[in-house]
C-alpha cells in the first residue's frame, strides 16, 4: 500500500516508515527529537476500563520501544452510534487516561468517528535524544536477546471470546497487557541496547524477523528460555488460533527455521499476535547480565535472556528447543 507513496527527503527525519520501525522520529534540535506513533485496537475483554488501559499501553509502547518518553497523547475513538451506553465510552477513555497519567504524559484532545465496530487507541508524541534513538535494526553478531513479557496473549483473547477460557485464567494475560513498557525502555537505553522492538500484531516471529532484517543478521531463540503462558500452548493444542495467526506464519515464510525437537504447538506460538507485548532488546553480551538484573529488580519479573544474534547472509530466525 505504501509502494506508490513519494515523500520528500528530509535531513531531520531520523526514522521514517521505510524500516518497519515502531514509530517515526524527527529531530527538532541537537538535543531533542520527536517520537510519533498512532495505534488503536478492537475490544479484548468485556471490561471497558481495562480495554482502555490495554489500548493505551499498546499505543504508548511504541514510544518506549524507540527509547523515548511520552509527552502528549490524543484519543482515537471509533465508537458505535447506537446500542452502547455512553457510560461505556467514558469508562474506556478513563482507562486510557489512567495509563496516560501513569506514563507522565498529557491528554490534549482527540477525534471521534461513528463506527459499527468499536475501536480505541492513542496518537502519541514523545521525545528522545537524537543520538539515543533505539531502532529495530542495529544488533550485531554476539549480542544477547532479552524479552520482557510472556507471549501467548493472542490465543488467550480468542479463547476468552469463545467462552472456553475461565476469566480467572484470562486475567493473567490482562494483567500483562495493561503493564507499561516504560521501565523496560528506560533500562534498555541506559544499558546500551543496540536495537529494540515491541512484540505486537505480527507475533514474536514477525517482529524478531524485522530486527533481523534491520540488523542484517540472524536471530536465534531458545524455546526453553522463552517466557510464555503455559495455558496458551494448551489452547493452541486444541486448535484455537486468532484471525491472523496463519497469515503471520505465511508472512514469516522460510525466514524462520525450527530445529528438530519442537512440536507443532510450540511452533504456532511464534505466530500468535500480541497486544501490548513486551520489548525484545538486543544488548552487547558484557551488558546483558546487568540489564537483566535491573529489569528483574524493577518489577519486570517475566524478563529472560532468550537468545542471541549471529552472522547471517540473510535475515533469519532460528528456533532451538533448548
Amino acid at each position: 500500500m505504501l509502494k506508490g507513496l513519494r515523500t520528500k527527503a528530509d535531513p531531520n527525519l531520523i526514522v521514517g516508515f521505510d524500516t518497519s520501525d515502531d514509530a517515526g522520529v524527527y529531530k527538532i534540535s541537537e538535543e531533542v527529537a520527536l517520537v510519533q506513533t498512532v495505534d488503536f485496537i478492537t475490544p479484548l475483554c468485556d471490561d471497558p476500563f481495562i480495554f482502555g488501559q490495554i489500548a493505551a499501553a499498546n499505543s504508548l509502547s511504541d514510544v518506549y520501544a524507540m527509547g523515548g518518553k511520552p509527552l502528549t497523547v490524543m484519543n482515537v475513538c471509533c465508537f458505535p452510534a447506537r446500542g452502547v451506553p455512553v457510560e461505556v465510552f467514558q469508562k474506556i477513555m478513563e482507562g486510557g487516561l489512567s495509563k496516560t497519567l501513569e506514563a507522565g504524559a498529557t491528554l490534549v484532545g482527540g477525534h471521534t468517528v461513528k463506527d459499527d465496530e468499536m475501536k480505541y487507541g492513542l496518537s502519541v508524541t514523545g521525545t528522545v535524544h537524537p543520538k539515543k534513538v533505539l531502532k529495530n535494526g542495529g544488533a550485531s553478531p554476539g549480542d544477547i536477546l532479552i524479552l520482557t513479557k510472556p507471549v501467548g496473549t493472542g490465543v488467550m483473547v480468542t479463547a476468552s471470546k469463545r467462552g472456553v477460557l475461565p476469566y480467572e485464567t484470562f486475567t493473567k494475560a490482562l494483567d500483562t497487557m495493561v503493564r507499561l513498557n516504560d521501565v523496560s525502555g528506560e533500562l534498555a537505553s541506559s544499558h546500551g541496547a543496540t536495537s529494540c522492538t515491541d512484540i505486537t500484531g505480527f507475533g514474536l516471529a514477525g517482529h524478531v524477523l524485522e530486527m533481523a532484517k534491520g540488523s542484517r543478521a540472524g536471530m536465534r531463540i531458545h524455546f526453553k528460555e522463552l517466557p510464555h503462558f503455559t495455558e496458551s500452548l494448551g489452547l493452541i493444542d486444541q486448535g484455537i488460533k486468532t484471525g491472523v495467526t496463519e497469515s503471520n506464519r505465511a508472512l514469516a515464510g522460510e525466514a524462520i527455521r525450527f530445529e528438530a525437537g519442537l512440536s507443532e504447538t510450540q511452533k504456532w506460538l511464534f505466530f500468535d499476535p500480541q497486544t501490548s507485548g513486551g520489548l525484545m532488546i538486543s544488548v552487547p553480551p558484557a551488558k546483558a547480565p546487568a540489564l537483566l538484573k535491573d529489569l528483574l529488580a524493577r518489577g519486570q519479573s517475566a524478563s529472560r535472556i532468550v537468545g542471541e544474534v549471529f552472522a547471517s547472509p540473510s535475515p533469519v530466525l532460528e528456533v532451538l528447543p533448548a
